[in-house]
């Protein structure tokens, strides 16, 4: 195996709910297809829905999320026999690791990064309601990277500041402590973030402008009438803008017939289609992408207790790079060694 081939990736996502198109062009189709390449970690990050939804009504929903997600997952094609799913709440050192690491961040460096705005502005929550847990949700998730010793990240644009953090916090640790992490690095998809139906922003779950993985034909049509297009074109002959328009910006990134989009491109400009024709065309084109991860979905969710296997093999292959991370960590910077000491110590008395 080449040095590259042992290299390390882990990214994941929050289990809130379904995983949607954004999520697939974001990092869903790059881990597919780095898993044949690299050491694949794929966390189901159900402590990061804490900062957001503490609340325990949102908590017991979770257990259903995780499974619908890692059924996405399967269905795009990530394959548990080369990768590894595993539960972040489930790997104890995880715990340790963020407040080790909170220690190495000021506060003012954590309130500076920008997705975390967006993250407060999608859950309703108002700069003087900002839990504390949503401020240290990079630090959380920093613990989460360097406790794989991952090397790569694969991320949607909005996280890169995150993989940066990431990075000064495993350079400051191994500064104070000696080299024990190596400084991950980010790879972002192809279409780094997808716009939202609405035309309003990225596609996310909670600003309720995404069309879902597991969404049937029928809802993918009826998402694709309403999706925003050129503001100002209220009427079919008149000349369009395909630039920023949404509707091109997914037939750029889910329809293969490249000759068809390029037609619609020059008439929607010379303002000889409609919106209805290209957005009918653009349902055929997304259902025709979803139609295969339906299938083998179905597939999937049809075999019993096939997820939880899955989850608890994962996780417990994590929970040992885990503990041995933190062995590491412990070692490098001393702490538990005056207990260490002072265990031995009184042992020997206690037996004397």
């Amino acid at each position: 195996m080449s040095e590259t081939a042992k290299k390390r990736i882990l990214t994941g996502d929050r289990p809130t709910g379904a995983l949607h198109l954004g999520h697939y062009v974001g990092s869903l189709k790059k881990r597919v297809e780095l898993q044949d390449k690299f050491d694949c970690y794929f966390i189901i990050a159900d402590l990061h829905t804490l900062t957001t939804k503490p609340q325990k009504e949102h908590i017991l929903k979770v257990r259903d999320h995780v499974h619908e997600m890692v059924l996405d997952y399967l269905a795009c094609g990530i394959d548990p026999g080369k990768s590894t799913i595993y539960l972040q709440s489930a790997v104890s050192a995880v715990y340790e690791m963020n407040l080790i690491f909170e220690m190495l961040v000021s506060l003012n460096r954590l309130t500076g990064l920008p997705g975390l705005k967006e993250m407060a502005r999608n859950a309703n929550i108002d700069e003087e309601s900002t839990p504390f847990g949503l401020i240290g949700y990079p630090v959380l998730q920093t613990a989460d990277i360097l406790m794989s010793k991952a090397h790569f990240v694969p991320v949607g644009k909005d996280n890169l500041a995150h993989i940066e953090l990431a990075r000064d916090i495993a350079r400051k640790f191994n500064l104070f402590y000696g080299d024990v992490f190596p400084l991950p690095e980010a790879l972002l998809g192809d279409i780094p973030t997808l716009i939202g139906t609405d035309g309003q922003g990225k596609m996310s779950k909670s600003a309720g402008n995404s069309i879902y993985l597991s969404d049937d034909a029928k809802t993918v049509e009826k998402k694709v009438k309403g999706m925003f297009t050129d503001p100002n074109r209220i009427h079919a002959h008149l000349p369009g803008t395909v630039e920023g328009n949404p509707v091109f910006i997914y037939h750029d990134a889910f329809n293969p017939d490249k000759e068809s989009i390029r037609d619609l491109k020059d008439r929607y400009r010379t303002g000889t289609v409609g919106d209805v024709e290209v957005k009918e065309k653009l349902t055929v084109a997304l259902n025709n992408f979803l139609d295969p991860i339906r299938e083998k979905r179905a597939k999937f969710a049809g075999e019993k207790g096939l997820v939880e296997e899955i989850i608890y093999s994962g996780t417990l292959k994590m929970t040992e790079i885990a503990n041995e991370t933190l062995k590491e960590m412990r070692s490098a910077m001393g702490l538990f060694g005056g207990w260490n000491k002072i265990s031995r110590i009184a042992r020997s008395r206690h037996s004397s």
